[in-house]
């Protein structure tokens, strides 16, 4: 009888297998003022209504100094007063204490109409493109581990509006061997998000101001199989430096190189400083000469730090607005967002990927390096502890590392298919021993 039980029990354990793991259920913080925003074709929508991204990059004490902005209440509200003056909808935060309650900003952020493109990587949590070797060191289970963590501290609020897997990690024709571990994170982090069942919320790449492969890779984060495609492009953009023109400042170029490209593209990062600001490049932006390419973007930046970009001089609870704030501000309030859909396009085919090009475009492969072994088992049970930013050790040269490039693009095992992308509940079932997985709750039973 005993024996019975067990195997009407396999049976049940079985059939759960093969039918996939069943819908987690998701806590969210959604806000009528911030609804989920999603990607169609090659533009972002809210509520069926297109979406440009009008925002600042947000990072008070810059590298030096790094502190999560939004994991303090008192400053976060400070700053979504000035936001408001400013009149944007979209902040970009470099660097966050994933440990962190986040509840408070979050919600004064959404309560403002404002959203949260967020960068998932923190100095010591990142890809090292110091060389081939370094990068494949780098790209581990623990760093995917801070990676994933990240996602699970801020997937919950509705007014997340996407996830930059890297920042600038190609920064001149060398270190372009670097994109496909660039690639992989992304294919990382969209797979997992699907596997976690948190609504779909975008991830792409955030790329240098490197005119001789910014376009390669830009095909090169859209070219493949959809699972391994982004959902973005971004990149930062210094060319229009006032006083300066569409044609001048070399966008209208831009522009025609990116006509045909079907996913959104905006600018993670623009206004140069070489002379002084006037922000002309606002009017172009938000006009019908880019809106069928772009969807807008994020002025760097708030705070003044080293660099001299800074909109406000911030000194303890207080904040300064300099004029380059009044110049921006007055810039958004003449050129509103447009109304109707910019004439972006509903759908649009995948790239093709760029051929190796030396010394501009190092890579020779389609394949992606496979995904680190000890990563696999956060796709069913999750990431776990999330590091914060008190952790000195870092991921760079810990864990387990990669094996290597895979013919198959390395996608990681979700929803029961494999790596090779086939169903594999059926081959678990073997002579003399039997595995089942229950991917929803982590659980392995042996029965034998």
């Amino acid at each position: 009888m005993k024996a019975s039980t067990t195997l009407l029990a396999a049976s049940a354990l079985v059939s759960t297998a093969f039918a996939g793991p069943a819908p987690v259920k998701r806590d969210t913080v959604s806000n009528a003022n911030t609804p989920p925003v999603t990607v169609k074709g090659n533009a972002f929508y809210a509520n069926n209504k297109r979406f440009y991204i009008r925002g600042v990059d947000y990072q008070p004490g810059g590298s030096s100094n790094i502190a999560d902005p939004i994991a303090d209440a008192n400053s976060c509200a400070r700053d979504v007063a000035e936001f408001k003056k400013l009149g944007i909808n979209t902040v970009r935060v470099y660097t966050v204490d994933n440990s962190a309650n986040h509840d408070s900003c979050m919600k004064a952020l959404a309560d403002a109409g404002i959203y949260l493109a967020l960068d998932v990587n923190s100095p010591q949590y990142s890809l090292n493109r110091a060389d081939e070797a370094s990068i494949q060191r780098s790209y581990n289970d623990v760093y995917l581990q801070f990676v994933f963590a990240t996602i699970d501290t801020f997937a919950k609020y509705d007014n997340t509006l996407l996830f930059y897997s890297a920042n600038e990690v190609i920064n001149d024709n060398a270190t372009s061997f670097a994109a496909p571990y660039v690639k992989a994170v992304t294919r990382d982090m969209r797979a997992y998000i699907k596997a976690r069942s948190y609504r779909s919320i975008p991830v792409g790449y955030s790329a240098a101001d490197i005119d001789s492969n910014r376009l390669q890779m830009a095909q090169y984060m859209n070219c493949g199989s959809d699972d391994v495609r982004s959902d973005f492009f971004a990149f930062n953009d210094y060319s229009w430096c006032d006083p300066s023109t569409f044609s001048t400042s070399g966008w209208d170029k831009k522009v025609a190189q990116y006509s045909d490209y079907s996913l959104p593209i905006f600018l993670s990062e623009f206004g140069c400083n070489t002379n002084k600001r006037d922000f002309g490049e606002i009017a172009a932006l938000y006009s019908t000469q880019m809106t069928s390419v772009y969807s807008g973007g994020l002025v760097y930046e708030y705070s003044m730090e080293a660099n001299k970009y800074g909109l406000v001089q911030i000194s303890g609870s207080s904040v300064s607005e300099l004029d380059d704030f009044t110049t921006l501000q007055t810039q958004y309030k003449n050129n509103p967002i447009p109304s109707g859909d910019g004439g972006a396009k509903a759908s649009g085919t995948a790239s093709t990927c760029p051929p190796f090009e030396s010394p501009a475009w190092v890579v020779n492969t389609t394949q992606l390096p496979a995904l680190p072994a000890k990563a696999q088992a956060f796709f069913t049970s999750g990431a776990g502890t999330a590091p914060g930013l008190s952790s000195k050790a870092g991921s760079q040269n810990a864990g387990t590392a990669s094996t290597g490039f895979s013919s198959n693009s390395g996608v990681p095992a979700t929803n029961g298919t494999s790596s090779s992308g086939k169903k594999s509940a059926a081959s678990s079932v073997s002579t003399g021993i039997t595995s089942v997985v229950l991917a929803a709750f982590g659980v392995i039973v042996m029965l034998l």
